[in-house]
């Protein structure tokens, strides 16, 4: 069977046989051959391309009918190069490095240089899951992440999920405005920096896991516009511009080679695909499921979705999970009270909606959802396994896209929090903490980019007209108190210290809750399947699983204030302990695991 789009020839895809990742070609970027280079670039627009290596005399490329642009010449790792494209003077869009930011020249790496410690790792279940999504810059790039695996580990974490790290505009970004989607940012060290994050979290038995774009640019250092037009599909525009048109063999090539990239030469275990609802032609994304699968037989290599589609059967298609937006918004709506924007679709009986999310997944499964029209959105999801949705409190978009960035910690109580982050870890769904999570931090997170002049103020105005539908900020002058993303301090702002009264008993609480999980609800995830869940009160959910270990999970949950009636099980409570009586405590979650009949 033949990959779509990939190229006979070139990525010859026997599914029943899988592939070999060794014998992966790829048709973008450069490619060491001994003493020499291969440089490739798509250029379908061009008339005329060369390639300048150093300070040596430019060398021309010669074109195929693919538009594909060729060419093999002396050079070696280390060396900096440019594309000539009719005279316009361009980095390579598949460049593995980019020392001197976007505009600069790309560098060509060798990346069977480095020596793996941990060579035979293969990865773990998705069941063993524990993630934890961290942005590089605010960790101190790759080397300070490095050093911060050893807490992650014992604290329960198995899986530390990277924010974008394609090479961006500036020195610092949320990683959402790469252009370079090869090109580890050289703001964080490396690309062997972030070889030697990825294998020390694999000693210390962490999967690692990559956020990647594959949906949009950036605003900035985007060149391919200029020499590759079919790139984009200018009939159909996003929030970002013009779609990216993956009906262009080359376009789907392009971005199926950048997945088995990081998983190949970087040993990533899994990726999240950011916004694939933005993504027109949902083909691509069954087609690279189905490589990745082929690629990696050998390994545990785990694929993530955001979707707001609700599209249960691409879960049932090659891909693990999705994130589970649904959890968040209305357990949000049950902590906060909050019922603005988005979190209207979750206004009415959240308790009824979070039972429908802890039973099924999905909450929107066809109905109508208000904050998109009144149109239908999602498909039935009960059918799938719980481990098919990530559940978080807290993420970057959840906390950054707020006009102040504020976390939970100063919108929440704290005893309805704590019941929340029970739920989430003790719940078969897969969990996921936000940085700082662990600590109870209380600084915020803000949205931070780093361009300038024009782009910089139109992002600056932009973000706070975004804002001036909320009450809070309808008057201007509240809207001058959004930040500046451009700022520096907006940047610094975001980085959090262990260092909160309460810092202590947050890590040791959720600690304890990971430890729970690892050692009474992972064994049965495998098989698990939800019996049922029913509303105890305005706030309150009761809810059951059978697992694949025959046990049965029952986990209650109350964010109000008052104690609601409900029937307990005779059991020992798993998590939590119970006063003499029937009910259930208010802003509390307790835990029950009935043995195996």
């Amino acid at each position: 069977m033949k990959v779509q789009g990939l190229g006979a020839g070139d990525l010859a895809a026997d599914m029943s046989e899988g592939v070999d990742p060794d014998s992966i070609s790829f048709r973008f970027g450069p490619v060491v051959q001994g003493n020499e280079v291969l440089f490739q670039v798509w250029a379908p627009d061009a008339r005329i391309v060369s390639v300048r290596v150093e300070t040596r005399s430019p060398v021309g490329l010669v074109q195929d009918q693919d538009g594909y642009w060729k060419v093999r010449c002396e050079a070696a790792p280390g060396d900096v190069y440019k594309f000539d494209i009719d005279g316009l003077i361009v980095p390579d869009p598949a460049s593995r490095f980019q020392p001197q930011d976007t505009g600069g020249p790309s560098q060509i790496v060798a990346p069977d240089r480095y020596k793996w410690k941990n060579r035979y790792w293969h990865g773990r279940p998705w069941e063993e899951a524990v993630l934890y999504e961290a942005h590089v810059g605010v960790c101190g790039g790759y080397d300070g992440l490095r050093h911060r695996l050893p807490e992650l580990a014992a604290l329960g974490i198995t899986a530390l999920e990277l924010m974008p790290i394609g090479e961006f505009a500036g020195a610092r970004n949320w990683g959402y405005d790469g252009v370079m989607p090869f090109a580890p940012d050289s703001a964080y060290g490396t690309p062997d920096d972030l070889r030697a994050l990825v294998d020390e979290a694999h000693g210390h038995g962490m999967m690692m896991f990559l956020d990647v774009v594959y949906n949009h640019f950036g605003p900035e250092g985007n060149f391919l516009p200029a020499y590759a037009s079919r790139f984009f599909d200018e009939a159909t525009p996003t929030p970002w511009g013009a779609a990216i048109d993956f009906h262009q063999p080359a376009v789907r090539r392009f971005f199926k080679e950048n997945a088995l990239y990081w998983l190949k030469e970087f040993r990533f275990d899994g990726l999240r695909l950011d916004a694939v609802h933005a993504i027109a032609d949902r083909t691509w994304l069954t087609e690279m499921a189905a490589l990745v699968r082929a690629s990696f037989r050998d390994r545990h290599v785990h694929l993530v979705l955001e979707n707001e589609h609700n599209d249960a059967a691409l879960l049932g298609a090659g891909f693990n999970a999705q994130w589970s937006d649904d959890f968040h918004n209305v357990v949000h709506v049950l902590l906060t009270g909050e019922t603005h924007a988005y979190y209207t679709d979750f206004a009415e009986q959240p308790a009824k909606k979070l039972a429908r999310c802890l039973a099924e997944g999905f909450i929107y499964q066809g109905e109508g959802s208000p904050n998109h029209g009144g149109r239908p959105r999602g498909q039935q999801s009960g059918h799938l396994p719980p481990t098919s949705f990530v559940a978080f409190l807290q993420n970057h978009d959840q906390v950054g896209n707020r006009a102040l960035g504020e976390r939970l910690t100063l919108l929440a109580p704290p005893a309805a929090l704590k019941a929340a982050m029970a739920l989430m870890l003790l719940c078969p769904q897969i969990p996921m903490l936000f940085m700082g999570e662990e600590d109870g931090a209380r600084e915020p997170f803000l949205f931070f980019t780093d361009f300038h002049g024009e782009l910089a103020d139109a992002v600056r105005e932009g973000r706070r007209k975004e804002f001036a539908k909320f009450p809070a900020f309808a008057d201007p002058h509240a809207r001058e108190a959004i930040p500046d993303p451009n700022d520096a301090c907006s940047f610094e702002a975001s980085r959090w210290s262990a260092w909160a009264p309460d810092a202590q008993e947050w890590h040791d609480f959720i600690q304890h809750l990971i430890s729970l999980r690892r050692n009474s609800i992972i064994p049965g995830l495998r098989g698990a399947r939800a019996l049922g869940a029913e509303v105890l009160g305005e706030a309150a959910v009761q809810a059951s699983w059978r697992m694949g270990n025959g046990t049965t999970l029952i986990l209650a949950a109350n964010f109000d204030n008052d104690a609601v009636s409900m029937v307990r099980p005779d059991l020992t409570p798993l998590f939590g302990s119970l006063a003499e009586g029937n009910g259930l405590p208010g802003m509390s979650t307790y835990a029950w695991l009935a043995p195996a009949p």
